[in-house]
């Protein structure tokens, strides 16, 4: 028997025995880890450990998240492409690594539609613009699209890495108001939202998850929220369709949970069911709303058919405004 022969058949044995050992109430026999592709501190990690945690509980064992950055993201989700599909390892994915990343690079070190299989689509996060009023004294969108008329080139912006949301929708805005700003890409959204606090970069299209307590803080100041809804903790702060007169504006991030592709569909159904068992504990709803995300849930064809239409959306806006991978 050959090498690919024989890796073929081992995955066939692992995912039988993974079967079975749902089946027979075995699964889980030993602790589980979620891979979070980007530095801790970010929200597709505060997310993770929120779910992790509510899952470790339910299912009596141990979860345990680990970050592997790096390399927009290719880094920890090839690990968790290539690990065992035995219901032991999951990955914790972001709009960028799913969504974005599979029509910005030509070629990525993974297949997003057929290496993993959707467990389910746990929040989407509202994306917001927030300004340090320090570096950018600016109050309102019509105001800052003037400042950047007026200072073209002078303003940067922070992402979390080349290619995700926080890159992705002030490209869009650039292209739709025919602005300019420079982009200043981090590893991960805490070290950007960090430097736009310290004053280091101006401002950041960043998910609500995270820059939430500097707003509330007076530290940074929110000029709009993406989303085609105002947001009910800050009913004063206008859309960006509101703002700047555009119907079709409108964006959020995501978080989902995936298990590796081939894991038996009892093992990731329970997964599935389990997550949708802890978005509706009220302790778990209110860490995670209180941070800006929504709650979704959902089973595994629902984020299937999410994602499809999040790589059609995302694709013609990279198409659109001409985006390049770095």
């Amino acid at each position: 028997m050959n090498a690919f022969r024989k890796r073929v058949a081992a995955a066939a044995f692992t995912a039988l025995a993974a079967g079975t050992a749902v089946a027979q109430g075995a699964w889980p026999a030993k602790p589980i880890r979620i891979v979070v592709p980007f530095p801790a501190g970010g929200p597709t990690d505060i997310t993770a450990r929120v779910i992790g945690q509510a899952i470790a509980e339910s299912l009596k064992t141990s979860v345990i998240v680990e970050n592997r950055a790096g390399a927009h993201g290719f880094i920890g989700v090839t690990e968790a492409a290539r690990a065992p599909a035995d219901g032991y390892t999951l990955m914790m994915a972001s709009i960028g690594t799913m969504a974005i990343n599979p029509r910005l690079h030509e070629k990525i070190p993974y297949d997003a539609n057929k290496d993993f299989a959707p467990v389910s689509l746990v929040v989407t996060v509202p994306i917001v613009v927030v300004v340090n009023p320090q570096s950018l004294p600016v109050k309102t969108i019509p105001e800052f699209v003037a400042h950047l008329k007026a200072n073209p080139g002078k303003v940067n912006f922070a992402s979390a890495g080349n290619g995700g949301s926080s890159h992705l929708v002030p490209e869009y805005f650039k292209y739709r108001t025919g602005t300019f700003m420079t982009h200043i890409p981090y590893k991960g959204s805490g070290p950007a939202i960090a430097d736009v606090v310290a004053g280091q970069v101006q401002l950041m299209f960043d998910t609500l998850l995270t820059s939430t307590p500097f707003v509330k803080s007076g530290k940074l100041r929110m000029l709009a929220v993406t989303t085609a809804q105002r947001l009910p903790d800050y009913p004063e702060v206008p859309t960006m369709a509101e703002a700047l007169g555009m119907k079709d504006f409108e964006a959020s991030s995501w978080y989902a949970l995936y298990a590796p592709g081939g894991t038996p569909p009892e093992v990731v159904r329970r997964l599935s069911a389990e997550v949708d068992a802890a978005l509706k504990k009220p302790a778990v709803a209110k860490r995670l709303t209180d941070l800006g995300a929504i709650p979704v849930g959902g089973g595994p064809e629902k984020l299937a058919a999410f994602q499809r239409a999040e790589q059609e959306k995302w694709g013609k806006v990279i198409q659109a405004a001409k985006i390049k991978a770095e």
